[in-house]
């Protein structure tokens, strides 16, 4: 059975567990076989008195009675079955062509993945490289200022996130427990096995990168293939049905059943399709930049005399702000305990991201303060439902510029920001980025609306979390790839509109947000592409 919504104070011991859940049921001690935590956060809202908070899978020798007398509680009932299930088997001879996956971020990775769970044996094709030579290649950025436009923080095995905080939570609506599907294959590839419970479970990026090739293996270990610089440059479409694929290289490959996961950087796929005649519309995102404070800032800000206890470890933050010119801003992506990355995948930009390890032990908080833009603000977006992309060129372009030229980020103190006047030096809070910044005035990299509404956020979130808009706190530009700022758009059967055997995934195409979400979608699809696929072979 399930019990949810149990309060203890942070230095609870177990036996102060056992004993509040021996109360809270009005059971004898023999009673109680067995509790697991299927849930564990915590309530920093009156920082004196920080509490955790469980939900509870229990075993009793008597639980049916138990939930006879408690059936009016609310927050007593059957444990759900949290187990996922196929929704279909390949047939003894796989159907031909086989699925092709594109791109190995979390949604192809899941794609790929459940395809060869269930057997039809999966072909995946990523532009970059395998993860462990992604990286020497994405250290040569932040290190030496060398970018391999195919091999990034954006391209090869592991996707965007694999640099990131690895953060593993979302509020995407899962009653057939997708996410606890992601959750256990990641912890079977190693992960640490709290991801399971925590409320805010997040993996960090050494520990990505063993567990994509963890992964990895496994795909190959059911008869999937995975092909690296193996970019896809143009598609094959008859009659509105998918035909095949060419790759950069020259070859072709016969598919009829396609995952797009590229990934929201994978522009030059986008003017492809857009080219060949699959439907793409633009939608919303969000621009701004990245702002470090001293961790211990944000520590004593969120737990008080709470900030340090191991349970809570480094804390972090959400902050919305609605403005008076009518936009919106809010934190994105925040990494407690992190460093502010470089995240171009291409020449003469920046971009800003930010990324943590499993420790998050570094100095600094970062997170970005973005602010959403629409379709309208796209110039040319009345010819060119790509035109999202430009925008974002724009500003990367002019951060590179501001930057000095070299992949130095414009960097500049929330002071002298706030005050409108460039900075020409820094001040206490030292920068994480790499390969380096150069003080600048941010107001060259950023639309004025967007500037006016970062001033009044900065103001109204230093109100929320005091010391938030110091002087000498760091803005970092640009943030632009928060998500894509396109839509691949599909139908109810998850295929493309207008292109049969197209199956737009996770954020690139538009559907997603995040590592958790994103491979939650990939395993939507790869259910709608092996359903489809049974059923041609019935047929």
């Amino acid at each position: 059975m399930r019990l949810t919504e149990l309060r203890l104070p942070l230095d609870h011991t177990d036996a102060d567990l056992r004993r509040v859940i021996l109360k809270r049921l009005g059971i004898a001690a023999d009673e109680l076989i067995d509790v697991t935590v299927f849930r564990r956060g915590y309530d920093a809202r009156k920082r004196a008195a920080i509490v955790l908070t469980y939900t509870l899978d229990i075993v009793l020798r008597d639980e049916a009675s138990v939930l006879e007398r408690l059936a009016g509680d609310t927050h007593v009932g059957p444990s759900p079955d949290t187990r996922y299930r196929f929704v279909a088997q390949a047939p003894e001879t796989p159907p031909t062509p086989r699925p092709v996956v594109i791109g190995t971020g979390p949604c192809g990775l899941f794609a790929g993945l459940l395809l060869a769970q269930m057997g039809f044996r999966p072909l995946i094709l990523e532009r970059g490289k395998a993860v462990r030579e992604r990286t020497r290649d994405t250290w040569g950025l932040w290190r030496k200022g060398q970018l391999n436009p195919e091999s990034n923080v954006q391209f090869g095995e592991g996707g965007a996130g694999t640099f990131s905080d690895g953060k593993l939570y979302s509020q995407i609506k899962d009653p057939a427990w997708r996410a606890r599907k992601v959750l256990t294959e990641f912890v079977k590839a190693g992960a640490a096995a709290e991801i399971l419970y925590v409320s805010k479970p997040h993996i960090g990026t050494f520990k990505l990168v063993s567990m994509v090739e963890a992964m990895r293996a496994e795909i190959e270990s059911l008869g999937g293939e995975i092909r690296f610089s193996a970019r896809v440059d143009d598609i094959e479409i008859t009659a509105g049905q998918v035909r095949g694929l060419r790759l950069a290289d020259g070859e072709t490959i016969a598919a009829g059943h396609v995952v797009l996961a590229v990934g929201h950087s994978a522009r030059d796929s986008f003017r492809m399709l857009h080219g060949r005649g699959v439907h793409i519309e633009p939608k919303p995102f969000s621009i701004g930049v990245r702002i470090e404070h001293p961790q211990s800032l944000i520590d004593r800000a969120r737990f008080g005399k709470f900030a340090g206890h191991p349970l809570l470890g480094a804390a972090d933050y959400k902050l919305v702000h609605h403005c008076g010119n009518g936009r919106s801003a809010y934190s994105f992506c925040m990494c407690p305990g992190g460093t502010v990355v470089a995240a171009t995948s291409e020449a003469g930009r920046v971009v800003t991201n930010g990324m943590s390890q499993y420790s998050r032990n570094e100095r600094n908080a970062n997170s970005a303060i973005v602010v959403g833009v629409t379709p309208a603000d796209y110039p040319g977006i009345d010819t060119d439902p790509l035109a999202g992309i430009e925008f974002q060129r724009h500003w990367e372009s002019r951060a590179f510029e501001a930057g000095g030229g070299d992949y130095k980020a414009p960097a500049q103190r929330v002071g002298d920001f706030l005050a409108g006047r460039a900075s020409t030096g820094l001040g206490t809070v030292a920068p994480s980025y790499t390969p380096g910044v150069h003080p600048a005035d941010l107001r060259d990299c950023l639309p004025d609306y967007v500037v006016t509404a970062l001033r009044e956020s900065l103001r109204a979130f230093g109100r929320q979390i005091h010391g938030f808009d110091m002087d000498d706190a760091l803005l970092t530009g640009v943030e632009t790839r928060t998500s894509s700022p396109i839509r691949v758009t599909r139908g109810n059967d998850f295929q493309s509109i207008n292109t049969r055997g197209l199956y737009p995934a996770g954020e690139g195409a538009g559907y997603a947000g995040g590592i958790l979400s994103a491979a939650v979608d990939g395993i939507k699809v790869a259910e709608a592409v092996a359903l489809s696929l049974v059923g041609a072979a019935a047929s």
